[in-house]
């Protein structure tokens, strides 16, 4: 009611330090009112009054603004302002409204409309709370006393600017005597020393806050701490007993786990770490240990392979020692601890040893079968040392070149090695005992197979040998090279010549180069792919083996046109080039059927001219005295053969080889011309010349079917002994031309091939054939 009053009374003060006009005399500035009012009446806030109201109700006072007509109502004529509802500070802690007076009767303002705050007096009705409780917190073990653990904070709602509403401090309500708290800041503290994780790992703490400055009548909120003490390496590891024995037996595997230790360590995680190993000598030859991560054992391993006959007891030493260690700590003495482990051996029946751990062996090939290749020896190691029996495994090795006696172990031969074939040899050879066959042991023997010069040289014909058509005497047609089955040692040096015993190749030579390869050489000049096409070479290789060996191989060269184009020469395929032609295959064949037509008619036609008949009847036009039919060339003055002389010098025989006129007399059919291959008979008595043609005459006038034989001379064949000599064309002998056809070469790429021709052995047929064979192949191109 003190502090009521008061308000009420600075509501009423007229300020002018905060609003001073002339023409208006508002007597307000702010207003308070209570929060959580719960009074039956509504509760007064102030009053409203200007200068200009005289207190005659003449004046009206008008209110808008936050919460004006809800719960800020005013008296328009005395201006008294009230609060409808209970305020609550913590939702709105102040409301801005506006004020103004007109005059009642004229309805206009008084004043102008201003601006006052109506603000809500705070009350300690909020308690303080912990939003984010419970709260997680850890602290290391064996802390010391005041290490901070964790802080808290409350939150108090009401106005901490007004009176201690929202003034906390803390306090620990449960945790005590091994933690504490700040009561104005909140941060929890160790309070106890040496607390040991292992005695007691989890505490709740329980916390209070109170506002009023804790004073009685203020209020309070609480939360819990859970804090957990985590672990430090205070604990060395420790072995549950001192002494620990082992049976192995001497089968073990090396390398294989034989048993296992642990030390046992209260700490936790890395604390826990223990790496174990074996101090003494005599253990750590043969064993080894090693950590499992997992579950912190010492895993102990065989390093070597026990033997009951030799050592039967091991003794080891072991140690466990923390891999962690804190320095702070230390007092607490070593992080380490030791045991003994005695190994028992145990015998055990072992299965033979080889004395290699594989036997590698040699043998040449082509040995007789039985040839010994090498022995290999095993043992039985248990202390009855049973015989052993050596034999080959088959089921890995299906071809059986190799035997094994089953009592010295000696491997022999039961097949001729070709080393060609295979040159390696790998087999498995099993050792068991006699007394206990099931115990097997195995090893590898690998035979290598030795050399012999037992295959002979071959030329290495990979690539056809090629034969240019423009070749020339001297050129080097293809170098060819050797091959030998045989290995580096008695095939690394060959030797190359032609086979002997044979007459001398005319148109190719062998050089040795002596490198082991061997050049092909030209000896004449030019090939022609008409005349011939393939040729045979046979060539003797030798190769310095001991005994040397020798090869002949035939190599087939092939005749080919080339093109120009520099050092190396591509040999052009026909079907290469009727392909590029572009032409059908109905094109080419016309064209080759009028290419043989046309050779047809030209041999007919040199046929006919050479066996050309006289008719058998002579046309009447030309049946007279005196005239004489040429239907060839004469031969000249000196034509002595045109007659039969022998006729008319010896009569008699006359008569034995008289013939008709109208058919080719044998002896022509088989000499063909006599001008060229029939000799005169030899000179016969001198005759009655006069009485032969007498005897002529009357059988011609008695012939009726015959001509005039007189006065009819028929020359079906040329003369010989003209000094002109002969002027035809047909009958000119085919033999070769004097003329030299050489400097066709100089005249370039395109009269190669009418250079070749003419510088070739060729009759008229094949000339022109050849030249027939040109036109085809430029109208290929």
């Amino acid at each position: 009611e003190k502090f009521g009053k008061k308000r009420l009374f600075l509501a009423l003060q007229h300020t002018l330090s905060i609003i001073h006009k002339p023409k208006r005399g508002w007597i307000w500035n702010q207003f308070f009112v209570l929060e959580e009012h719960i009074g039956p009446d509504a509760q007064y806030v102030g009053k409203l009054h200007s200068n200009s109201d005289k207190g005659d109700g003449s004046v009206r006072y008008i209110l808008s603004g936050e919460g004006a007509g809800s719960i800020f109502i005013i008296n328009e004529v005395t201006g008294d302002i009230h609060a409808t509802e209970s305020l609550d500070r913590e939702r709105k802690a102040h409301y801005v409204l506006h004020a103004q007076a007109f005059d009642r009767n004229t309805e206009k303002p008084l004043e102008p409309k201003s601006e006052f705050i109506i603000k809500v007096q705070d009350i300690n009705d909020n308690a303080p709370k912990f939003p984010d409780g419970p709260f997680v917190a850890a602290v290391p073990e064996m802390s010391q006393v005041g290490t901070s653990v964790y802080q808290v904070t409350a939150s108090d709602a009401d106005d901490p600017t007004y009176g201690n509403s929202a003034r906390v401090v803390y306090s620990i309500l449960q945790g005590q005597p091994y933690f504490s708290i700040d009561p104005k800041t909140g941060v929890i503290r160790t309070a106890l020393a040496n607390m040991d994780r292992e005695a007691r790992e989890h505490y709740a703490v329980v916390i209070q806050a109170k506002d009023m400055a804790g004073s009685v009548g203020g209020l309070s909120g609480s939360t819990t701490i859970n804090i957990t003490l985590t672990d430090v390496n205070d604990n060395p590891p420790k072995f549950p007993q001192k002494n620990y024995q082992l049976y192995v037996p001497e089968s073990a595997q090396v390398g294989k786990p034989v048993g296992k230790i642990k030390a046992n360590d209260e700490d936790l995680g890395v604390n826990a770490a223990i790496k174990y190993s074996i101090i003494n000598s005599e253990g750590a030859a043969t064993f080894s240990i090693a950590t499992d991560r997992d579950t912190r054992e010492g895993i102990i391993s065989l390093k070597k392979p026990l033997n009951y006959e030799r050592k039967k007891t091991y003794t080891l030493h072991i140690e466990g020692v923390n891999t962690h260690v804190e320095p702070r700590f230390s007092y607490l003495g070593p992080f380490k601890d030791t045991a003994t482990l005695k190994i028992t051996v145990g015998d055990v029946d072992e299965p033979p040893v080889f004395s290699m751990d594989y036997y590698i062996m040699d043998v040449y090939e082509n040995a007789h079968i039985g040839t010994e290749v090498g022995a290999v020896t095993a043992r039985d190691p248990d202390s009855k040392n049973s015989p052993v029996r050596y034999f080959i495994n088959l089921s890995e090795h299906g071809d059986k070149y190799f035997n094994i006696d089953m009592d010295s172990g000696v491997i022999k031969t039961t097949q001729s090695l070709d080393r060609e074939d295979m040159p390696w040899h790998n087999i498995t050879v099993m050792a068991s005992e006699v007394d206990n066959p099931s115990l097997l042991n195995h090893v590898p023997v690998t035979v290598q197979v030795l050399d012999v010069n037992d295959n002979p040289p071959e030329i290495k014909t990979d690539e056809e040998v090629v034969v240019c058509e423009s070749s020339r005497p001297g050129q080097v047609i293809q170098t060819i090279a050797a091959v030998d089955k045989d290995d580096f040692a008695n095939g690394q040096r060959f030797s190359f010549s032609l086979l002997s015993g044979i007459p001398v190749n005319p148109n190719f030579t062998l050089k040795d180069n002596e490198d082991n390869t061997a050049s092909i050489i030209a000896r004449r000049r030019r090939f022609s792919r008409l005349v011939q096409e393939l040729y045979e070479l046979p060539i003797v290789v030798w190769d310095g083996g001991e005994p040397a060996l020798s090869g002949t191989s035939t190599l087939t060269l092939q005749v080919c046109p080339c093109q120009w184009n520099g050092r190396v020469q591509t040999c052009q395929d026909e079907r290469g080039l009727l392909s590029s032609a572009g032409l059908s295959t109905g094109a080419l064949i016309a064209i080759l059927l009028c290419i043989v037509i046309l050779l047809v008619i030209v041999v007919l036609f040199i046929t006919l001219r050479r066996s050309k008949k006289e008719p058998l009847i002579i046309s009447e036009e030309d049946v007279r005295e005196n005239v004489v039919t040429y239907d060839d060339e004469g031969g000249g003055e000196e034509d002595t053969e045109a007659f039969d002389i022998i006729a008319l010098r010896n009569p008699a025989a006359a008569e034995e080889l008289k013939f008709r006129r109208d058919v080719r007399p044998e002896s022509a059919r088989q000499c063909g011309r006599p001008a060229r291959g029939c000799h005169s008979p030899p000179e016969l008595d001198q005759v009655n010349v006069q009485k032969f043609i007498k005897q002529r005459l009357v059988e011609a006038d008695m012939d009726t079917g015959g001509p005039p034989y007189d006065s009819l001379q028929t020359y079906a064949y040329e003369g010989q002994g003209s000094p002109t000599g002969s002027i035809s064309s047909l009958d000119s002998p085919g033999t070769h031309s004097e003329q030299d056809y050489n400097y066709l070469d100089d005249w370039g790429p395109e009269f190669q091939k009418l250079a070749e021709l003419y510088g070739e052995d060729m009759d008229v047929a094949e000339k022109i054939f050849s030249l027939v064979y040109i036109f085809y192949c430029s109208i290929k191109s």
